[in-house]
């Protein structure tokens, strides 16, 4: 069934988790064992943040891709884990270069310990992924992880070349949410009907639900940081302005706004802070910017929806189809 723009916020994380609970379990179990070291500073940042919370929807992807395709041996928790410490890695990195000091609610390893710690333990967690790889032994899994590893790190180049930039467009923008947010959710459903052994057309469909469920989570992520809710989301409305960020709500306001909205904006943008934020959500909000990226949003989620099509009717599948909705819908 489409998604509508309208659809409440009914969903839930936790009945779709349930359908793998057990899997999910043994994932979270292996995270534990794997942050493993003997250096303790590593254990304590890596510990951090990986139990500060997060629905981890990407070793959920997994594992939800590999049941699907009725998936019965157990390398799909070592994958799983393995894609959560990718993860887990560009966040330690992003918050750095960021400068952020607050993720989910909580400081931020890089406010706590340091840039330089959160730097490093994320290149332990790459590391550590790359070693679990050479555990799942698929080659062709390692080359779509790889090559994910490449295109994330270029989405994040790319991000930062674009802050302060006003004249990127709607294309540009796309562009850069694919590499630094689609690519993952792409690499860990596609990596997961890899290990299924699925048929081809299975394997493409769950390659591009991944990449649409990636780009609706994102593009609603870029509107609720002028819609939301600071206290659910664990950081401040108005942090992408605040970094100089031109997301969809602010390209959008600026195509439709009038020259003198467009002006404010783009001086928004290429100063950064939070000096003009009150002007430029009321600008937002008379160009119907956050209501076209939530409809941008729909569109990618009912795209992930009906590559769903190629895969046999089960629990796994309708957890598959909840969680697009669930990308829309959230408030946080």
């Amino acid at each position: 069934m489409p998604i509508h723009a309208s659809a409440s916020d009914t969903a839930a994380a936790s009945p779709i988790h349930a359908v793998v609970a057990e899997d999910f379990a043994a994932v979270n179990r292996t995270i534990m064992a794997k942050l493993g070291s003997r250096i303790p500073l590593v254990e304590t940042i890596g510990q951090h943040i990986i139990v500060s919370g997060g629905k981890r929807l990407r070793p959920l992807l997994v594992l939800l891709a590999a049941r699907a395709l009725s998936y019965q041996d157990d390398r799909h928790i070592t994958l799983a884990t393995l894609i959560e410490f990718m993860h887990t890695s560009t966040l330690l990195h992003d918050d750095v270069v960021d400068e952020s000091h607050l993720r989910r609610g909580k400081a931020t390893a890089n406010d706590a310990w340091g840039n330089a710690p959160s730097v490093l333990v994320g290149d332990f967690l790459y590391s550590r992924s790359f070693q679990m790889m050479v555990e799942v032994g698929s080659m062709r899994i390692m080359d779509v992880l790889s090559s994910a590893t490449c295109v994330i790190a270029e989405g994040e180049v790319q991000q930062l070349t674009n802050v302060g930039n006003p004249d990127i467009d709607e294309a540009a923008y796309f562009e850069t949410i694919q590499g630094k947010t689609a690519m993952l959710f792409e690499a860990a459903s596609h990596s997961g009907a890899i290990l299924a052994e699925a048929t081809p057309e299975q394997e493409t469909a769950l390659k591009l639900y991944g990449r649409y469920l990636g780009l609706a989570f994102q593009l609603i992520d870029d509107l609720l940081d002028y819609q939301g809710d600071a206290e659910a989301m664990g950081k401040n409305v108005g942090d992408d302005l605040a970094e100089g960020k031109p997301t969809l709500p602010l390209i959008q306001a600026m195509a439709k706004g009038t020259p003198e909205q467009t002006k404010v904006i783009r001086k928004a943008i290429r100063q950064g802070g939070l000096d003009h934020l009150q002007e430029v959500l009321e600008i937002i909000n008379a160009t119907g910017a956050l209501e076209y990226t939530r409809q941008r949003a729909v569109e990618m989620a009912d795209l992930a929806l009906a590559q769903l099509e190629a895969l046999p009717e089960s629990p796994y599948r309708d957890s598959m189809a909840e969680l697009a909705h669930l990308a829309v819908d959230r408030q946080a």
